[in-house]
């Protein structure tokens, strides 16, 4: 593990919310990464991500969201529609607060996180200088029984949590990542109805903001992802104009990008360094 440390935030609400930091330790500082996990996961799984954009000269920060990680709330519950973005704005507000003034600030969402993290670009809630979507769940693929059960369980009990039906074997193609990913104590696979009503109403708002889209970003995502549906990246990407969406597909590799067999996530970590390079 590299070298890291824990504080508690606490929202305006007084949850605590668990925010790690991996300073960089010599060097000037080219700009701080934000990174916004996944549905079901927590900030501790990016701590080889982190070490290796340390090693590039980015500070980075990560947090558990509400209701997961070691964050304050039920398991994948949700409980107001913009909860995982006002969550966003203050952690964004209290990282603002402890940069030097001029340092960019870059934010990297995945899956789920990748999701909130457009959403909260194409509402412009609060100026960065860039954004990373890593598999973002733009289009969750959801069957007709799960589209019948958003229809009415939302209104009946939206507080309601139940599996969320992802399969931890498609996660990665690599074994041990599999394993670790199962045996985690902070792992869970909870989710309320009114969380999934959020990723279902929020993936093609952000996909349908994509023409206007004026923040640098860089969307990787994986081709054979079997736990959202890469269409919903292939549709942000075509209509956001080119010369602010950077966008690669990874043809042959499942969800978790940067997980994925040695060989393979360092393909994705060169095209990571290659734009961050270009542009800081």
């Amino acid at each position: 593990m590299s070298d890291s440390n824990l504080s508690p935030l606490t929202a305006r609400d007084g949850t605590n919310l668990v925010v790690i930091d991996w300073p960089l330790n010599k060097g000037p500082v080219r700009g701080v990464v934000l990174i916004v996990h996944g549905l079901g996961e927590h900030a501790w799984r990016y701590d080889h991500v982190a070490e290796r954009l340390n090693s590039w000269g980015f500070a980075v920060r990560a947090y558990d969201q509400y209701g997961h990680g070691e964050s304050m709330g039920p398991r994948g519950a949700l409980p107001t529609p913009d909860r995982l973005l006002s969550d966003l704005a203050e952690v964004v507000d209290e990282s603002r607060d402890r940069m030097n003034e001029g340092t960019p600030l870059i934010v990297l969402g995945h899956s789920m996180g990748g999701l909130v993290a457009g959403r909260f670009v194409s509402l412009a809630t609060r100026p960065i200088q860039a954004l990373i979507m890593s598999s973002p769940a733009l289009d969750p693929g959801l069957n007709i029984l799960q589209k019948v059960m958003l229809a009415i369980l939302p209104r009946l009990a939206p507080d309601a949590r139940v599996g969320n039906g992802l399969d931890p074997a498609f996660i990665s193609h690599d074994p041990a990542v599999v394993a670790a990913y199962k045996a985690d104590p902070l792992v869970h696979d909870r989710i309320s109805a009114r969380l999934a009503v959020f990723i279902a109403e929020n993936g093609p708002a952000t996909i349908a903001s994509a023409p206007s889209w004026t923040v640098p970003t860089l969307l990787l995502y994986a081709g054979a992802d079997k736990l959202v549906n890469p269409a919903g990246s292939r549709a942000f990407a075509q209509a956001a104009p080119k010369d602010v969406v950077t966008s690669h597909c990874f043809e042959k590799l499942y969800h978790e990008i940067f997980n994925e067999k040695a060989a393979d996530r360092a393909h994705v970590f060169e095209e990571l360094k290659r734009w961050l390079d270009a542009r800081f």
